[in-house]
């Protein structure tokens, strides 16, 4: 080397240092929140939303500049140049909209009553911004309103959002109060109604994805507000309350320039009681800053539970947004002392712990919940407790919730995974006796999507009497049957074992071996013909598949690899098998027709929907680990970039997120309740998992670098891994895995 290059050398190494110096000075004094971005996923597909909130909160408080069409299923879209307000709901990353409760919008002089539209938002409360003006971070959110000249914060604790507004001189400042804006919903019942000149309060109920819900909530201003204006179902009055399908109200004040009016809003399921209880329970005082630093504080504590070192600043912030994006849903539905409005629509106290709603668990059972039950059991325990509570109100356990309310969205009967999941691990405040109770009568009492009779009597739910989603409900039925028999095992109910496990083998009768593909039975053992292999069917379109194709759901048999590899005939017939979905061009495919969650594709592969993630960790079952890692550093490389179309489709609310993190740490729960992990390839140069039992679990990619995505050896505390996975219960002893990387693929 000469002298010039290694003076380059040396000085480009001391940049770097500095860089790294820098930015590790930066997440000190702000802890690893400071790597979380937001607006990742706010655009293409990702459905997320920028919203102020704290872990599992009740509220999430952030703009919404779209209300109705796929874009706007969280609200919020990066596309959209305008707000029309900031309400106090949202869902993260899901395929549908809903949510969008309580709309808060700060503005200047007698606007009308109605937001307006994109094209020309001055034709109502709408106002434009610019994305240069935004900032987000966990518990936080600003942005400035250009036609207003209104900064506008908010910030949150678990059940109240904290608005900060700083106004221009005006006599005419003040608040829209919108309880006709809903985030793809209709509002069914509403009102609003003055205590004092600084207090209101109100509720709102609707009705759309969800079938019903409602937030009542109480708002209390610093300033007095010293005229409204309200609207009441198309009339226009001074009233101090008002009652109808749509209710909305103008306050307003005079303000100085660069003036702060600070509002409270605190939410509750069960009363307007309740809500003013849990505002002054939880922000009693003023002092927004002191809130701000509370959250973010809350925020560091969860996300410092894993430390990481990154092969770059861009994967460090892909990293620490998923831990973010996992730890938003579930939703807290319970006031500050156990009240809420349960799922059969009464008034319950809880009395053991917060109960919360918002499961997704056709995509969350997958790797979020193992993931949760991994890192924060304490939580995850929460949640299936209040899985075991809605099963005991209603007499049957949820499939896909919103807001308290069964959506019949998706297939499979998945709370029976999570549930199991946390049992076998060691859940000890979960009652084996209720939950088996549960889960057993979800998987043999007929139900939507679920007729038992049909799946017994053929072995499948034949196509001509199970008239959608035939194949993939009998591969999701199989594997929530594998869950019932292992806790039946457990609990020594050897009759149910033997039960649940035959039909946990159902998959069988859909194998077609001619085309080595599931596929289309009718009663009478016909394969459905015609029969296009690659065409995508969902739901709404009707067809033998939910969201994806035969190449995409052969796959499914998360319980029983082995067994599916023997239908193959053998591992390597198998493994080309699975190539060929890897390397179909889609572009080529006759008559093509693409399905909005169908996202993400490597060849016919799709990352951007859940019934993919398990499949590149196939290869390692079968004896092909370096395929694995291929798949894994494409996948990284492709679907998960730190800015805000980075996300190749709907996070679902952690579920994508959960599978990068475990990919991370080189390993995946292709069988989520069994306590195993298959091998990948590591994504992270060094990651410390510091896990609540107090033990610490280091993983460590020795020589990993942009080349080096192989792996040649792994250990566990010094001893060499002959085997294909990691256990559960070594993880949770504490200790070290490492992994020797090189780049040369190893046959």
């Amino acid at each position: 080397m000469n002298r010039c290059l290694s003076s380059s050398f040396f000085i480009g190494a001391m940049l770097l240092i500095f860089a790294e110096m820098f930015s590790c000075t930066l997440a000190a004094q702000t802890g690893v929140a400071y790597y979380v971005d937001p607006f990742i996923g706010t655009a293409y597909t990702g459905h997320t939303s920028p919203a102020a909130t704290t872990p599992f909160g009740m509220v999430q408080l952030g703009p919404d500049n779209g209300t109705r069409g796929w874009k706007f299923c969280s609200g919020y879209h990066d596309q959209s140049k305008t707000i029309m307000g900031f309400s106090h709901t949202h869902l993260s990353g899901t395929g549908a909209s809903d949510m969008g409760d309580i709309l808060f919008m700060p503005v200047i002089g007698d606007v009308p009553f109605f937001p307006g539209t994109e094209e020309k938002p001055s034709t109502g409360y709408r106002s434009s911004f610019t994305h240069d003006s935004e900032k987000a971070s966990p518990g936080y959110y600003r942005v400035k309103l250009s036609d207003y000249n209104i900064l506008a914060e908010m910030t949150t604790t678990s059940r109240v959002g904290f608005h900060r507004y700083t106004y221009p001189a005006n006599e005419k400042s003040g608040i829209m109060i919108d309880l006709e804006h809903g985030i793809g919903d209709q509002t069914t019942k509403s009102y609003i109604k003055i205590i004092d000149p600084q207090t209101i309060v109100g509720m709102r109920r609707s009705s759309g994805f969800i079938s019903d819900h409602g937030y009542y909530f109480c708002a209390r201003f610093s300033k007095p507000f010293e005229r409204i204006t309200s609207y009441e179902d198309g009339i226009v009055s001074g009233k101090k309350q008002v009652n109808g399908k749509i209710t909305k109200m103008l306050v307003q004040f005079s303000t100085r320039n660069k003036e702060i009016v600070e509002v409270k809003v605190a939410l509750s399921t069960a009363s307007e009681q309740g809500a003013i209880h849990n505002l002054d329970a939880e922000i009693p005082g003023w002092d927004f800053d002191a809130i701000h630093k509370q959250t973010e504080t809350l925020w560091n504590n969860f996300l410092g539970r894993i430390d990481i070192k990154a092969m770059n600043d861009g994967q460090r912030i892909s990293f620490y947004t998923s831990l973010y994006h996992a730890l938003l849903m579930p939703n807290l539905v319970t006031d500050v002392d156990g009240t809420y409005s349960g799922w059969d629509h009464q008034l319950h106290r809880s009395t053991v712990g917060d109960m919360y709603t918002n499961f997704s668990l056709w995509d969350t059972y997958r790797a979020e919940h193992p993931f949760l039950n991994l890192m924060y059991p304490k939580e995850n325990s929460q949640f299936v407790r209040s899985l075991l509570e809605r099963y005991r109100q209603t007499g049957l356990l949820v499939t896909n919730e919103y807001g308290m309310c069964e959506t019949w969205c998706m297939i499979g009967n998945h709370a029976i995974p999570v549930i199991v999941d946390a049992y076998l691990k060691g859940d000890t405040a979960l009652d084996p006796t209720l939950a088996y109770e549960a889960i057993r009568h979800s998987q043999t009492f007929e139900h939507t999507k679920s007729d038992w009779s049909n799946y017994d009597k053929y072995g499948y739910f034949p196509f001509d009497l199970s008239a959608t989603e035939s194949v993939s409900r009998t591969l999701e039925a199989g594997y929530d049957d594998y869950c019932v028999a292992q806790m039946a095992k457990a609990l020594d109910k050897v009759q149910d074992y033997h039960f649940f496990m035959k039909r946990a083998g159902f998959y069988k009768n859909i194998y077609d071996p001619n085309l080595m593909l599931v596929r289309g039975r009718d009663s009478k053992g016909k394969w459905r013909v015609p029969f296009d292999s690659h065409a995508l069917t969902s739901e709404a379109g009707g067809g033998d598949y939910t969201e994806g194709n035969a190449w995409q759901w052969t796959w499914h048999v998360q319980h029983d690899v082995p067994g599916l590899i023997n239908l193959f005939g053998s591992k390597k017939v198998f493994m080309q098998k699975l190539d060929s979905l890897f390397f179909i061009n889609v572009d080529e495919l006759p008559g093509h027709v693409a399905v909005p969650d169908v996202t993400g594709l490597i060849g016919l592969y799709a990352h951007g929907n859940e019934p993919s993630h398990h499949i590149a960790y196939l290869y390692t079952c079968a004896g092909y680990p370096n395929k694995t890692a291929e798949i894994v550093r494409e996948v990284f490389d492709k679907f998960y970039l730190p800015k805000r179309d980075g996300l190749c489709g709907n996070d679902d609310c952690g579920q994508m997120s959960a599978w990068y993190m475990f990919s991370a740490f080189g390993f995946y729960p292709v069988d989520p309740i069994s306590g195993e992990y298959i091998f990948g390839a590591p994504q992270l140069h060094e990651a410390i998992l510091h896990l609540p039992n107090g033990n610490t679990f280091t993983i460590k990619a020795n020589a990993l670098s942009s080349g080096n995505k192989y792996v040649k050896a792994i250990r566990l505390n010094g001893k060499p891994l002959k085997y294909f996975s990691i256990n559960y219960k070594d993880i949770e002893k504490g200790g070290t895995l490492e992994y020797d990387m090189i780049g040369e693929n190893i046959k």
